[in-house]
Order: structure tokens, then sequence, then C-alpha cells
């Protein structure tokens, strides 16, 4: 309500009563909205005077009779509020101030208003420090990063020392906190933390917020980082959202920061005169203190971190999955006219027709699975042979018929172009797979060697080969780069090209 002068209350007065306007009509009149005028009415309705008013009564009189002041309330009859319990409330979710000075004034309606209630409550927040300061809802966010200091182990057998790096997460509405050593910052390491601090809080949270480290964000921005392949994978696995601290807003990630420095002072500081040969040592060492720091009483709230976890965050954790995530990285590769992605080496089909498409490899410790535009086309068990291929014959074109643009046939009459000795080659190493197809990558790579090195050399180069058994790529560029191609032959005969034998076929089978 708009509280006027005393001038425009007496004015209002006159307008009613001897003007006999409406609500309406006085409040265009007195520029106040009309809320006001209907307020001013009642309080005059129950403020005992009558119109018109007395000669005698003064402004100060007429206020105080239109605006009494409330009933004297003892103020030590008054109970005040447990702000410890209402600052824990705050984190539950859909709780709000106004909610709780409801339930406050249904169960003493002799309390203090909800004005009262807010100031006070924020006096008494401020008292705590900046991050037991933030309401955090229950279940929302888990904030992870890495500790500044290292430990170090020391290696039994040979004595050498490496520093393990420390990994911290915490829930931001109960602070309860996971702590473990891992060898490094890397991307397996990173993501093996994340599933084992899930299992120890038996649940996921919303929202994830990790510090802009490498292993989680490919690239830092402000406003939208672009996440790390397989770290956006792991959050889809469990149904959680990944939200990075913005650059240059410490406020962001300073739970995290905080719980960083719990933990460098309550456990690595308590570890620093013990030494440790071995990771799981360390990381036996790191839950002992764990466990006394998450049940640690708080100094200004009630409870502990374990107590709030268990009333607060628990309920609200999503469930985990029924498996774990299993780590797995991705690249990007492209499809080779062999329609084969190499991959560490090793040679995968996927279907053929996707020969010069670019798609993206997702890899497991045991699996190697080929996506193009998000759709899985192709799952090969991961081979450590390199230079081999894993061929499933769906993926090949019937009858090994012409595909894209390239044949075994072009092969070898592009072949024929440098000389007989190239095409040899060319068709010996087709003969010796049992898919021609699998050979197009080496003879190609053959016949490139022509524009590095004139195709006079690569034809000596090949027919060197040919004599020698030695018709593979490495083989022909090692002789073109030591220059062998310009020596004479072992034997100076006339060339022979690959001996004839019933299982295998010579350049002449596909023409």
């Amino acid at each position: 309500m708009e509280r006027l002068s005393m001038r425009k209350i007496r004015e209002y007065l006159r307008l009613r009563f001897e003007g006999g306007l409406s609500h309406r009509q006085i409040a265009a009149s007195l520029q106040v909205s009309r809320s006001s005028v209907g307020e001013y009415e009642r309080r005059f309705a129950v403020s005992g005077l009558s119109w018109p008013l007395p000669e005698a009564l003064s402004d100060r009189e007429l206020e105080r009779r239109l605006f009494p002041p409330p009933p004297a309330v003892p103020g030590d009859t008054r109970v005040v509020p447990d702000w410890a319990v209402v600052h824990q409330e705050l984190r539950r979710p859909g709780v709000t101030l106004m909610l709780l000075w409801e339930e406050y004034r249904a169960a003493h309606p002799e309390g203090f208003g909800y004005s009262w209630f807010c100031k006070r409550y924020e006096a008494w927040s401020g008292s705590l420090d900046v991050v037991m300061r933030q309401t955090h809802r229950a279940g929302e966010k888990l904030f992870v990063d890495y500790a500044g200091h290292t430990v170090e182990v020391v290696d039994p057998a040979s004595g050498e020392i490496r520093t393990a790096q420390i990994f911290v997460a915490v829930l931001g509405a109960s602070n309860y906190t996971y702590a473990e050593a891992t060898w490094s910052q890397g991307l397996s390491d990173w993501i093996g933390s994340h599933v084992r601090a899930f299992a120890y809080f038996d649940g996921a949270p919303a929202i994830l917020v990790p510090d802009n480290l490498r292993s989680g964000v490919s690239k830092a921005h402000r406003y939208e980082p672009d996440l790390n392949p397989t770290y956006l994978e792991l959050a889809n696995h469990y149904g959680v959202a990944v939200v990075p601290a913005r650059v240059r807003k410490p406020r962001d990630k300073a739970k995290a920061e905080t719980g960083v420095q719990i933990v460098e002072r309550w456990i690595l500081a308590a570890l620093r005169h013990q030494s440790f040969f071995s990771l799981s040592a360390l990381n036996t060492a790191i839950g002992g203190l764990l466990e006394r720091l998450n049940q640690r009483p708080f100094k200004k709230l009630p409870g502990s971190r374990r107590t709030a976890f268990e009333t607060i965050d628990r309920p609200a954790l999503r469930p985990l999955p029924l498996t774990p995530y299993v780590y797995a990285t991705w690249k990007r590769v492209r499809v080779n006219i062999d329609y084969h992605v190499e991959v560490d080496g090793h040679y995968y089909s996927v279907p053929y027709t996707l020969v010069k498409q670019a798609l993206d490899v997702r890899l497991t410790e045991h699996t190697v699975e080929c996506f193009h535009h998000r759709q899985r086309i192709a799952s090969h068990v991961r081979s450590p042979l390199k230079g081999r291929h894993t061929t499933v014959p769906e993926h090949m074109p019937k009858a090994h018929r012409e595909f894209a643009e390239w044949t075994p046939e072009r092969l070898v009459r592009w072949a024929e172009k440098t000389g007989p000795a190239t095409a040899g080659v060319i068709g010996h190493i087709m003969a010796n797979r049992p898919h021609p197809q699998q050979g197009f990558r080496s003879c190609l790579g053959i016949l490139r060697l022509g524009e590095r090195y004139g195709n006079d050399r690569l034809e000596a180069a090949c027919a060197r080969a040919l004599r020698l058994n030695a018709c593979r790529y490495k083989s022909i560029e090692s002789m073109l780069q030591r220059g062998l191609d310009r020596q004479a032959l072992p034997e100076q005969q006339s060339l022979d090209l690959p001996v004839a034998h019933d299982h295998l076929r010579g350049p002449g089978y596909f023409h």
C-alpha cells in the first residue's frame, strides 16, 4: 500500500464523504492505486473516527488512529528459530524461506514476521564462510578437482619415486567428500576416479561441476565449453549433466577448492611422515582418514558430513546403472578404399559403401566400435596385431565386384604404366591376401612412391623386391631410401615375375 501524506489523506476523506466519488475516481484524482484507496477506507472504518473529523484532531493523532502500533509482545516470549536447522532445510528440494517461515508461524502464532525472519537469517548466515553460506540443493551438484599437492610412492624393487595425484569430489549440499590417489590426471584416471566416486556415494548427482581440466573439457569457454567425448559418454551413462566452472568465476568452484584444502589439511598433511610403496597402500591410508574427516562434527552447523549426507544428499541422489561405465576413448578415422579403418596399426572392416567417409571409433580394452552419424555400423574384437586385418564378410562387395572406383584390375593397369616389375609386385601382394581388397592400401602406397622417387627407380626397386621375395611396402620404401635400387641385382639374369603356383594369382588374373 502507498503511504500518503496527511494532506492527501484528508483530501481522500473529503472526496469520499462529501463528494461521493468512487474508488476509481478518487485514485485518478490523487494519482494513487485503487488498492491504496480501498485500504485507507478499511483503516478509517476500524479507526473509530467519523466524518466530518473533529476540529481538534491533529495530523499526528489522525496518523496514529489510522496506523496504530502493533500490540506489544515482550521480546523474550517470542521463539527465535534455530537458524542452523533453517540453513539445512533450505538445501532440500523445493524448500524456501517463505515455507519455513509459515511453518514457524504455524507453530508459534505470536512469532516474528516474515521480514524479520529473512533479515535475521541473512545476518546469521553471514557469519558462515562463503562455501558453507552457499545454498546447494540436495543431490544436485558434485564438485570435482585435483589437489595441488602430490604424494610420493616408492617402487620397492627399483627405488624409483613416482608422484601420485589426488582426486577430490565434494557433494554441494552435505559437503560429503571423496578422495583417492591416481598415477596421473589423464583421461583414463579421470574417468576411473568418477566411477569410483559414484560407487562411494552409492548414487549420482544431477550435475557434475569440474574445473576446466583438459581431461574433462577439451576446449574451455565461458559460456559453451566443449566436453571431452569420453567424459560426455560417462555423463550420459550415469544420467548426469556436466556444467564446468566458468572461467574467472571463483565462486563456481569454491566448493571444490575448499574441499581440496580440507583434504590437504586433514588427510595429506597427516600422511606427510609416512612412506608408501604402492598406490593401493596409499589409497588404503587415504580411505581411513577420509572416514574420519566425514565423521568430524561441523563447527557452526549440526551434525557432520556423514549425517548431512545420509539425511540430505543420499535420498536425493540418482540410482546407479546396473553396470559401471567402461572406459572408452574416441578417435576420428577415414575409411580407406579397401573399406577398412586403421586403429593402432590394425585394420578393421566397415561396410564398403562407406569408402572415403569419416567415422567415429569408440575404443575399449576389448572392443572397437565404428559409428557413422551416431549410428553404430561395425563392431570388432580389438586386436593387438599390427599390420593385420579383421574383416567381416558382410562388409565386402559381393564377389569382390567393382565398388567405388577402385578394383584390382585398375591397380594392375596403373602399375603396368610404371613397368612389368611394378605390376608383378602389385599382383603378388593381392595374390597373397585372402581378399584382394586387403592389399589395396599397400599397393597404393607402393605406387605413390613413384611420385616421390620417380617411376624408373620404383620399377628398379620392384625388380629387386621380386628377386628377393620382399614384396612389401616397407621393404621397397627402404630400398629407395638407401639407394639400393641403383645397385646391380645379385645375379644379372632376366627378370622372372612371380612363380606360378596353383594357389596364387598373378597380375594377369586381374585382366
